[in-house]
């Protein structure tokens, strides 16, 4: 069967190879497999994405992003994804943005993933009506903590690209931490913990500009940056492989519940440990005292950081090839675009026959 899946973004953050997301990163993932396999790939997104298929853009908000530009770009998606639906004969919508249901399509097979933690949307979304919209967290864990009545499918796994992540460098010695900078992702702990630990940090992450944002990074960030810690901002894929490979650790100090952590398991694809918060999923991604440390506290953070070196760089590489495959991932996504197609083509057979 070749499909036409239409992809949709976060109205707000751009895709492509080098995009800084998690659900970002899975989207262009998945647009590059569907076209490698011949199907059609269409994506939805703001300007300053890029798609190995074909790209629908919307305006890309400049400014502050607050309520009006949200509600601007959500209208610019709404009426982007409309044109594509009657341009193409879409087989699969498949959304990705935690406001999917802002414009959401109001018939035809659909997709969801929940990419962030399932508190943080509304509990109405969690209970699709149609039998033709399908929502799935990206772990175990995540889908453990959904809501009593939500209408799950099964998780899909996030996975990530071991082969093109993992590359022959030299280990040095400073931490890593790559991040979204807000307060949910806890940066400044990091800063602290390896100035206790007398390492030096490297910070790879985007500041949306979001008011919040903004002045956390004001606040809190960069008061704590100097000489041996610093904020390198935004990195593309080179970069973000290249630190990744060359760093004794990663750090992960999100004070949120992570549903998958994409960036603890490319640590682990490139064979750096982690140290992190044992937050939502990262239990399941990270195995304490083998393949990084599990800590509580800032004190504990410095201490791991300085333990990490001694962790087995080939464990780590064991473990991301035999948990986290970027194969079963796409392998899965394309399972349930078929089954959402054949499910929308026999049920459209149906009331058409009525």
């Amino acid at each position: 069967m070749t499909l036409t899946v239409l992809n949709v973004a976060y109205p707000l953050a751009p895709v492509g190879p080098d995009a800084v997301g998690g659900a970002e990163q899975v989207l262009s993932m998945l647009d590059r497999a569907l076209v490698r396999q011949g199907h059609h790939s269409i994506v939805v997104a703001c300007r300053g994405s890029s798609a190995a298929g074909t790209l629908v853009e919307t305006p890309a908000e400049t400014g502050v992003l607050d309520e009006t530009a949200k509600s601007r770009a959500q209208r610019a998606h709404r009426a982007a994804i409309a044109a594509a639906r009657a341009r193409w004969p879409i087989d699969v919508v498949h959304l990705h943005g935690i406001d999917f249901d802002a414009y959401l399509p109001g018939d035809g097979p659909t997709l969801v993933s929940l990419h962030l933690p399932l508190a943080w949307y509304p509990p109405d979304v969690l209970r699709p009506a149609r039998e033709d919209l399908w929502l799935h967290a990206v772990s175990e864990a995540q889908q453990k903590t959904a809501p009593l009545g939500s209408r799950l499918i099964a998780p899909i796994p996030n996975g990530v690209d071991i082969d093109a992540l993992n590359e022959m460098r030299s280990r040095r010695n400073f931490a890593l931490v790559l991040s979204r900078i807000c307060p949910e992702k806890g940066v400044h702990l990091a800063i602290e913990a390896a100035k206790r630990a007398a390492v030096p940090l490297a910070i790879g992450g985007q500041i949306y500009p979001y008011q919040t944002h903004v002045q956390y990074f004001a606040d809190e960030v960069a008061p704590r940056l100097d000489r041996r810690r610093r904020f390198l901002g935004p990195l593309g894929f080179s970069a973000k492989r290249r630190l990744l490979n060359a760093a004794r650790c990663l750090v992960i100090p999100s004070l949120a519940a992570e549903t998958s952590s994409l960036v603890a398991m490319e640590a682990l694809a490139c064979g750096t440990p982690v140290v992190a918060f044992p937050n939502g999923a990262l239990p399941n991604v990270v195995e304490h005292g083998r393949t990084g440390f599990l800590v509580n506290d800032v004190d504990e953070m410095a201490s791991a950081i300085k333990a990490s070196a001694d962790l087995d760089r080939e464990t780590c590489l064991g473990e991301a090839r035999h948990r986290f495959s970027l194969d079963g991932m796409i392998l899965a996504y394309m399972d349930a675009y078929r089954a959402l197609a054949e499910f929308g083509a026999s049920h459209s057979g149906s009331r058409a026959a009525q």
